[in-house]
């Protein structure tokens, strides 16, 4: 997600002096109680309901505030706005907000906030990226439709009983719903929104513990401390400058000669050295990250019958153990699920449900892909964003492994896209020819979330355009149990329909890394990965 042409949230960017050359990073304006750090150009405008992507959601942790938080150190789903959500059925739901809650232009948070914003979010005529997260609320089939025109602009689900009280219809019995909340879908949106959408766009309101000041596309956001934040976790810093990197390796080298106070992806290239240069001030951690390779199922070549067994071959062609070893210096762990260890057990985590396709097996790599009728055109390529993570390194060594497997110097190259947003548009549009990149990154801690948005058929990230009518059906059952282990066991068979069909090649889990500066302090990750910007300090 990140360009080279500066535009422009807010006529007081104009004003706003930018000391970093060009447009990528570099030491900035005045730095007096604001934190530096590095950062890409989200994909989309900041709209709750259309970010679905780490670099727009690390912005909007920051300018929103919803009816639920996961708990930066715990990922649990904490209440913040809402008092209580109420059921007695799983299905119907009673939320009651908090008093005091408002937005930074002083308009109160109201249970009209977050029906207004849901129903915006849901209609098929606004085209957000997350509005398949509201399908479970009755009436998602006629704003939504899968075909043709919606056939109503609100959800039927959604009641507004007063300012403080709203009531949710969900068709189906969901159980864990209210833990879903705190993903920025879920967010509320101030009337001013509605009334004047360019205007908002160009200078987004939330009711967070900071503001949008300015942003300088391709070079700078600057996010404000908020003085009147009615939470109980204010910004404990004036600021944070988030700087837009083309090159992760740049931001590190900027973050040494003290031109950035923090990183939160230290490159591949670094990580030998990482200890030595910043002993105490380097991040790592385990985090609900997983990286994978997707396939375009949409491409008959990659979707057709028997071309599982060329995914699964691809996959048993891959040694995951020696690149996480060489590449990443024990930062990843081999995977062999589609979750994430953070889950736990009880969340969801299962160790081997991906089975003997995510062993590597050379032989066994080789005489799948011929029975599934060889690779398409005889080649793959591997496309990947060039502009941060350091993702040729381990892309290179993917491809390796998968032409000494294979026997073959040119079955897989790389297929570089200069930055994130073109490589994010390239895929959205369906102009995938080969296997991408597709690292996920928990929206909230439950197996749910890394299975239903991925591979549902159309749901809101299924890049690949999976489609399965029996991982469908255990999803549907999972979601409706109301005993946690027993939905935990239905997600998991779900998973093994994953292992059989492999639509995406799970790679391996990933650390969270992060560095910062000793002019700053009290500097963490949360369970996803981001840093807990309102925490730091200025020292």
């Amino acid at each position: 997600m990140r360009r080279a042409t500066c535009a422009k949230w807010g006529a007081a960017a104009v004003a706003v002096a930018l000391v970093a050359a060009g447009c990528g990073g570099g030491s900035g304006a005045s730095r007096s109680g604001v934190v530096s750090a590095s950062w890409g150009d989200p994909q989309n405008p900041l709209e709750p309901a259309n970010t679905n992507e780490v670099q727009g959601g690390k912005v909007l942790e920051m300018l929103f505030r919803g009816l639920k938080r996961y708990n930066p150190k715990t990922g649990a789903a904490e209440d913040v706005i809402a008092d209580r959500i109420a059921t007695t059925d799983s299905q119907n739901f009673t939320v009651t907000l908090k008093d005091g809650w408002t937005f930074s232009n002083g308009e109160k948070v109201t249970a009209k906030s977050f029906v207004d914003a849901w129903n915006y979010g849901a209609l098929l005529t606004n085209k957000q990226k997350n509005a398949s997260f509201f399908q479970y609320i009755d009436g998602f089939a006629q704003v939504h439709p899968d075909r043709g025109s919606p056939r109503a602009k609100t959800l039927s689900g959604l009641v507004v009983k007063d300012d403080k009280t709203f009531t949710v219809k969900l068709n189906q019995k969901f159980s864990s719903w209210p833990d879903t909340l705190g993903y920025s879908a879920f967010m509320p949106l101030p009337q001013s929104f509605f009334r004047d959408h360019g205007a908002w766009i160009a200078q987004p309101v939330g009711n967070g513990p900071y503001t949008v000041d300015s942003y300088e596309k391709g070079s700078v956001l600057r996010m404000r401390k908020w003085g009147k934040y009615p939470g109980d976790d204010p910004a404990r810093n004036s600021g944070i400058d988030l700087r837009v990197y083309t090159d992760s390796n740049t931001a590190y080298t900027d973050l040494q000669a003290g031109n950035l106070d923090l990183v939160d992806d230290v490159p591949a290239a670094q990580l030998k050295n990482v200890k030595a240069d910043l002993g105490g001030r380097y991040i790592n951690q385990p985090a609900g990250i997983i990286q994978t390779l997707a396939f375009p199922m949409y491409d008959r070549r990659w979707g057709r019958p028997g071309a599982e067994k060329v995914r699964r071959g691809l996959s048993m062609a891959i040694d995951r153990d020696q690149i996480t070893r060489e590449i990443f210096q024990r930062t990843r762990t081999p995977a062999t699920d589609w979750t994430s260890p953070v889950l736990g057990v009880d969340g969801g985590y299962k160790a081997g449900l991906c089975g003997a396709a995510c062993e590597f097996n050379p032989a066994k790599a080789k005489q799948l892909i011929k029975e599934g009728g060889g690779l398409p055109g005889g080649r793959i390529t591997l496309a990947y964003n060039a502009d941060t993570g350091s993702h040729k390194d381990w892309i290179d060594a993917i491809c390796n492994s998968i032409n000494k497997s294979l026997g073959e110097d040119q079955a897989c190259v790389g297929d570089p896209v200069g930055t994130f947003a073109d490589f994010r548009n390239k895929i959205t549009a369906r102009r995938m020819s080969g296997p991408f990149r597709a690292g996920w990154q928990m929206d909230y801690p439950l197996i749910q979330n890394f299975l239903q948005p991925l591979y549902y058929t159309n749901a809101s990230s299924n890049d690949g355009k999976f489609s399965n009518a029996t991982f469908d059906k255990l999803v549907n059952e999972a979601n409706a149990e109301t005993d946690a282990a027993k939905a935990v066991s239905t997600f998991q068979d779900a998973e093994k329909v994953l292992a059989a069909q492999m639509p995406a090649i799970p790679l391996w889990y990933q650390n969270g890394s992060g560095g910062y500066s000793d002019r700053i302090s009290n500097v963490a990750l949360n369970p996803f990965s981001v840093p807990v910007y309102n925490e730091i300090k200025v020292n």
